[in-house]
């Protein structure tokens, strides 16, 4: 079976094909014959070696997580009725043409929904989800996306906006800002405009109740007294240059009286029901 494997720290070109064992699942495992592979951008950090504190891989390994494809075998205890069946499952190291999972991490994909749509949000939309149940947005909220042209950035405005929420994005360059409106934003504010922030204040009227921050650093703090009295603010990912501290401090963190100050922004908006 063949599989791509990182042979040194660094860039693409420690990428190689090499032949591995077939996998064999275990009780309550079952193989994928994968079709897709979800490759999100901390692959590549991690590839480069610059996040070894958090993921502390040696080369040489496989890299990847998540996948879409067809189970082809099941091993003890598991539903002979899942072979043939289309999901996607997260696993450790996805690059390949067959891996293993364990059968209560498959999600079966839906008829009419093809594979390569279904493995992409199986890192972002899983993380995307965690967020808007973390951050428990709602009709009632006003909801600031930084950085929302990503991955996840756009599944979170349309994810906010199925919610009920007004959405409101900050980013830049007039292709982003676009793109972001397309998916659903009622407003946009370009980050890179003088008056930014202020801006991104006065567009919801008064602040967010609720800030999902995908970038961090400069922008990121600068967002931060955004959020409306005792509001919700959420810190995912690292952008190059981002001070790692901030990072830290703020990686999926519910605002407290004691760690958001109110801001001069108007009341939480009242609920109808």
């Amino acid at each position: 079976m063949h599989a791509v494997q990182v042979k040194a720290f660094g860039g693409p070109e420690v990428l190689g094909v090499v032949e591995v064992g077939e996998p064999v699942p275990g009780d309550g495992e079952v193989v994928v014959e994968v079709a897709y592979v979800d490759t999100i951008f901390v692959e590549t950090q991690i590839r480069r070696g610059l996040a070894r504190a958090y993921f502390p891989v040696v080369p040489p390994y496989v890299p990847g997580g998540g996948v879409s494809g067809t189970v082809a075998a099941v091993g003890a205890g598991v539903d002979a009725g899942w072979v043939g069946r289309r999901v996607v499952c997260l696993v450790d190291g996805s690059y390949a043409e067959r891996v293993i999972a364990p059968v209560g991490g498959l999600v079966p994909v839906p008829d009419g929904l093809d594979l390569r749509t279904a493995a992409a949000p199986a890192h972002d939309g899983v993380t995307a989800a965690g967020l808007l149940e973390r951050t428990a947005v709602s009709p009632c909220d006003r909801v600031l996306v930084l950085g929302a042209s990503g991955g996840m950035g756009t599944l979170l405005v349309q994810a906010a906006r199925t919610r009920g929420a007004t959405v409101v994005v900050a980013a830049r360059e007039a292709e982003k800002l676009a793109l972001v409106a397309d998916l659903g934003a009622h407003a946009t504010v370009d980050v890179s405009a003088p008056g930014w922030v202020e801006r991104a204040r006065e567009v919801p009227g008064g602040g967010a109740e609720v800030v999902l921050d995908g970038v961090g650093g400069e922008l990121g703090a600068a967002a931060l007294p955004l959020t409306v009295g005792l509001g919700r603010f959420s810190r995912t990912g690292r952008r190059r240059g981002a001070s790692r501290p901030w990072t830290r401090r703020w990686s999926i963190a519910s605002a407290t009286p004691s760690s958001v100050s109110p801001t001069s922004g108007s009341a939480r908006p009242t609920c109808a029901g």
